[in-house]
């Protein structure tokens, strides 16, 4: 009886964090929407600011080192890795200011079917039958998904969520490569690397770094509650969760971000993002569930 209850006790509390994790990361259509006037690389640059520092102070607290001991015992594919996920947050943004936030976030949830392919091209890892088809099915959602979008906005809304499961996909393909399961070094050199590109960008556009306090409590709020709070969240209960559960409890982040954009704005989708969406789902929910002992792929969100 006593040897009993912690191990039944530590599942339940990885469902409870997981899931929590995916609550703070459905927020983030909503913090994007409630943003007044600032633009992609401004919300970046306040939002990786805090997010940095906030996962300094808690590498520091977790691990008695700093962060870019760790990243430098990683190597070159930490650094791959922090760079693929700038250009996933970039795209990330981009897509929730200018489709339906159900429609980016559904397709986010691409990412780990684009690393499956990733994984079996670069690293020669084997793909299952069964994924090969979810893959196809989630082909077929993707373009039920995107046939009302013939133009403008919406339709390079859809690509840039392409593009940010594209960059989300080869951040969990660098880590494999540089056989760690350690996401937090190279989430926080994502941080510093967006930090300095989107100044960058910024500085060469004659875009201001100056945004209202409404604007940038929101992106800083984000980068500590949206993404480094929730990552901490997934990472303290995917230790105890086989890859099934942790594939369909993420779900929570994809239903849960047009709910809120629902309940608070207003906001709602369209048929074929709803059917297409369905379909995409439905391929998750069936590789999960066919696939129980595969290791999960590490965070996807924006």
């Amino acid at each position: 009886m006593t040897t009993s209850t912690p191990t039944a006790t530590i599942p339940k509390h990885g469902i409870l964090f997981v899931f929590a994790a995916g609550v703070l990361w459905s927020t983030v259509g909503l913090g994007i929407r409630l943003i007044e006037d600032a633009v992609v690389w401004q919300i970046l640059l306040y939002r990786s600011v805090s997010m940095s520092l906030f996962l300094y102070i808690v590498i520091r607290l977790r691990s008695g080192e700093s962060p870019f001991t760790q990243i430098r015992r990683v190597g070159w594919p930490a650094v791959i890795a922090g760079l693929a996920l700038v250009a996933a947050y970039s795209g990330g943004i981009y897509a929730i200011q200018n489709t339906s936030v159900a429609n980016a976030m559904l397709l986010f949830a691409t990412a780990p079917f684009i690393a499956a392919v990733l994984g079996w091209i670069v690293l020669k890892e084997p793909v299952r039958l069964a994924t090969w088809i979810a893959i196809a099915v989630a082909l077929g959602g993707i373009a039920i998904m995107v046939a009302d979008k013939s133009g403008g906005v919406a339709l390079s809304g859809s690509l840039a969520a392409l593009g940010s499961s594209l960059g989300f996909a080869i951040f969990t393909v660098a880590l494999r490569w540089g056989k760690t399961g350690e996401m937090l070094p190279a989430v926080f050199l994502s941080g510093v690397f967006a930090v300095f590109i989107t100044l960058g960008i910024c500085l060469f556009t004659g875009l201001s770094t100056t945004i209202s306090l409404f604007d940038g409590s929101i992106a800083m709020s984000m980068g500590v509650f949206q993404v480094g709070a929730g990552l901490i969240l997934y990472t303290l209960g995917s230790r105890s969760l086989p890859a099934a559960e942790l594939t369909l409890l993420s779900l929570a982040e994809v239903l849960l971000a047009p709910l809120w954009v629902w309940l608070f704005l207003g906001e709602t989708t369209s048929i074929n993002t709803l059917i297409g969406g369905a379909v995409l789902l439905a391929a998750i929910v069936g590789n999960a569930l066919s696939g129980k002992r595969r290791k999960p792929p590490p965070i996807t969100t924006p």
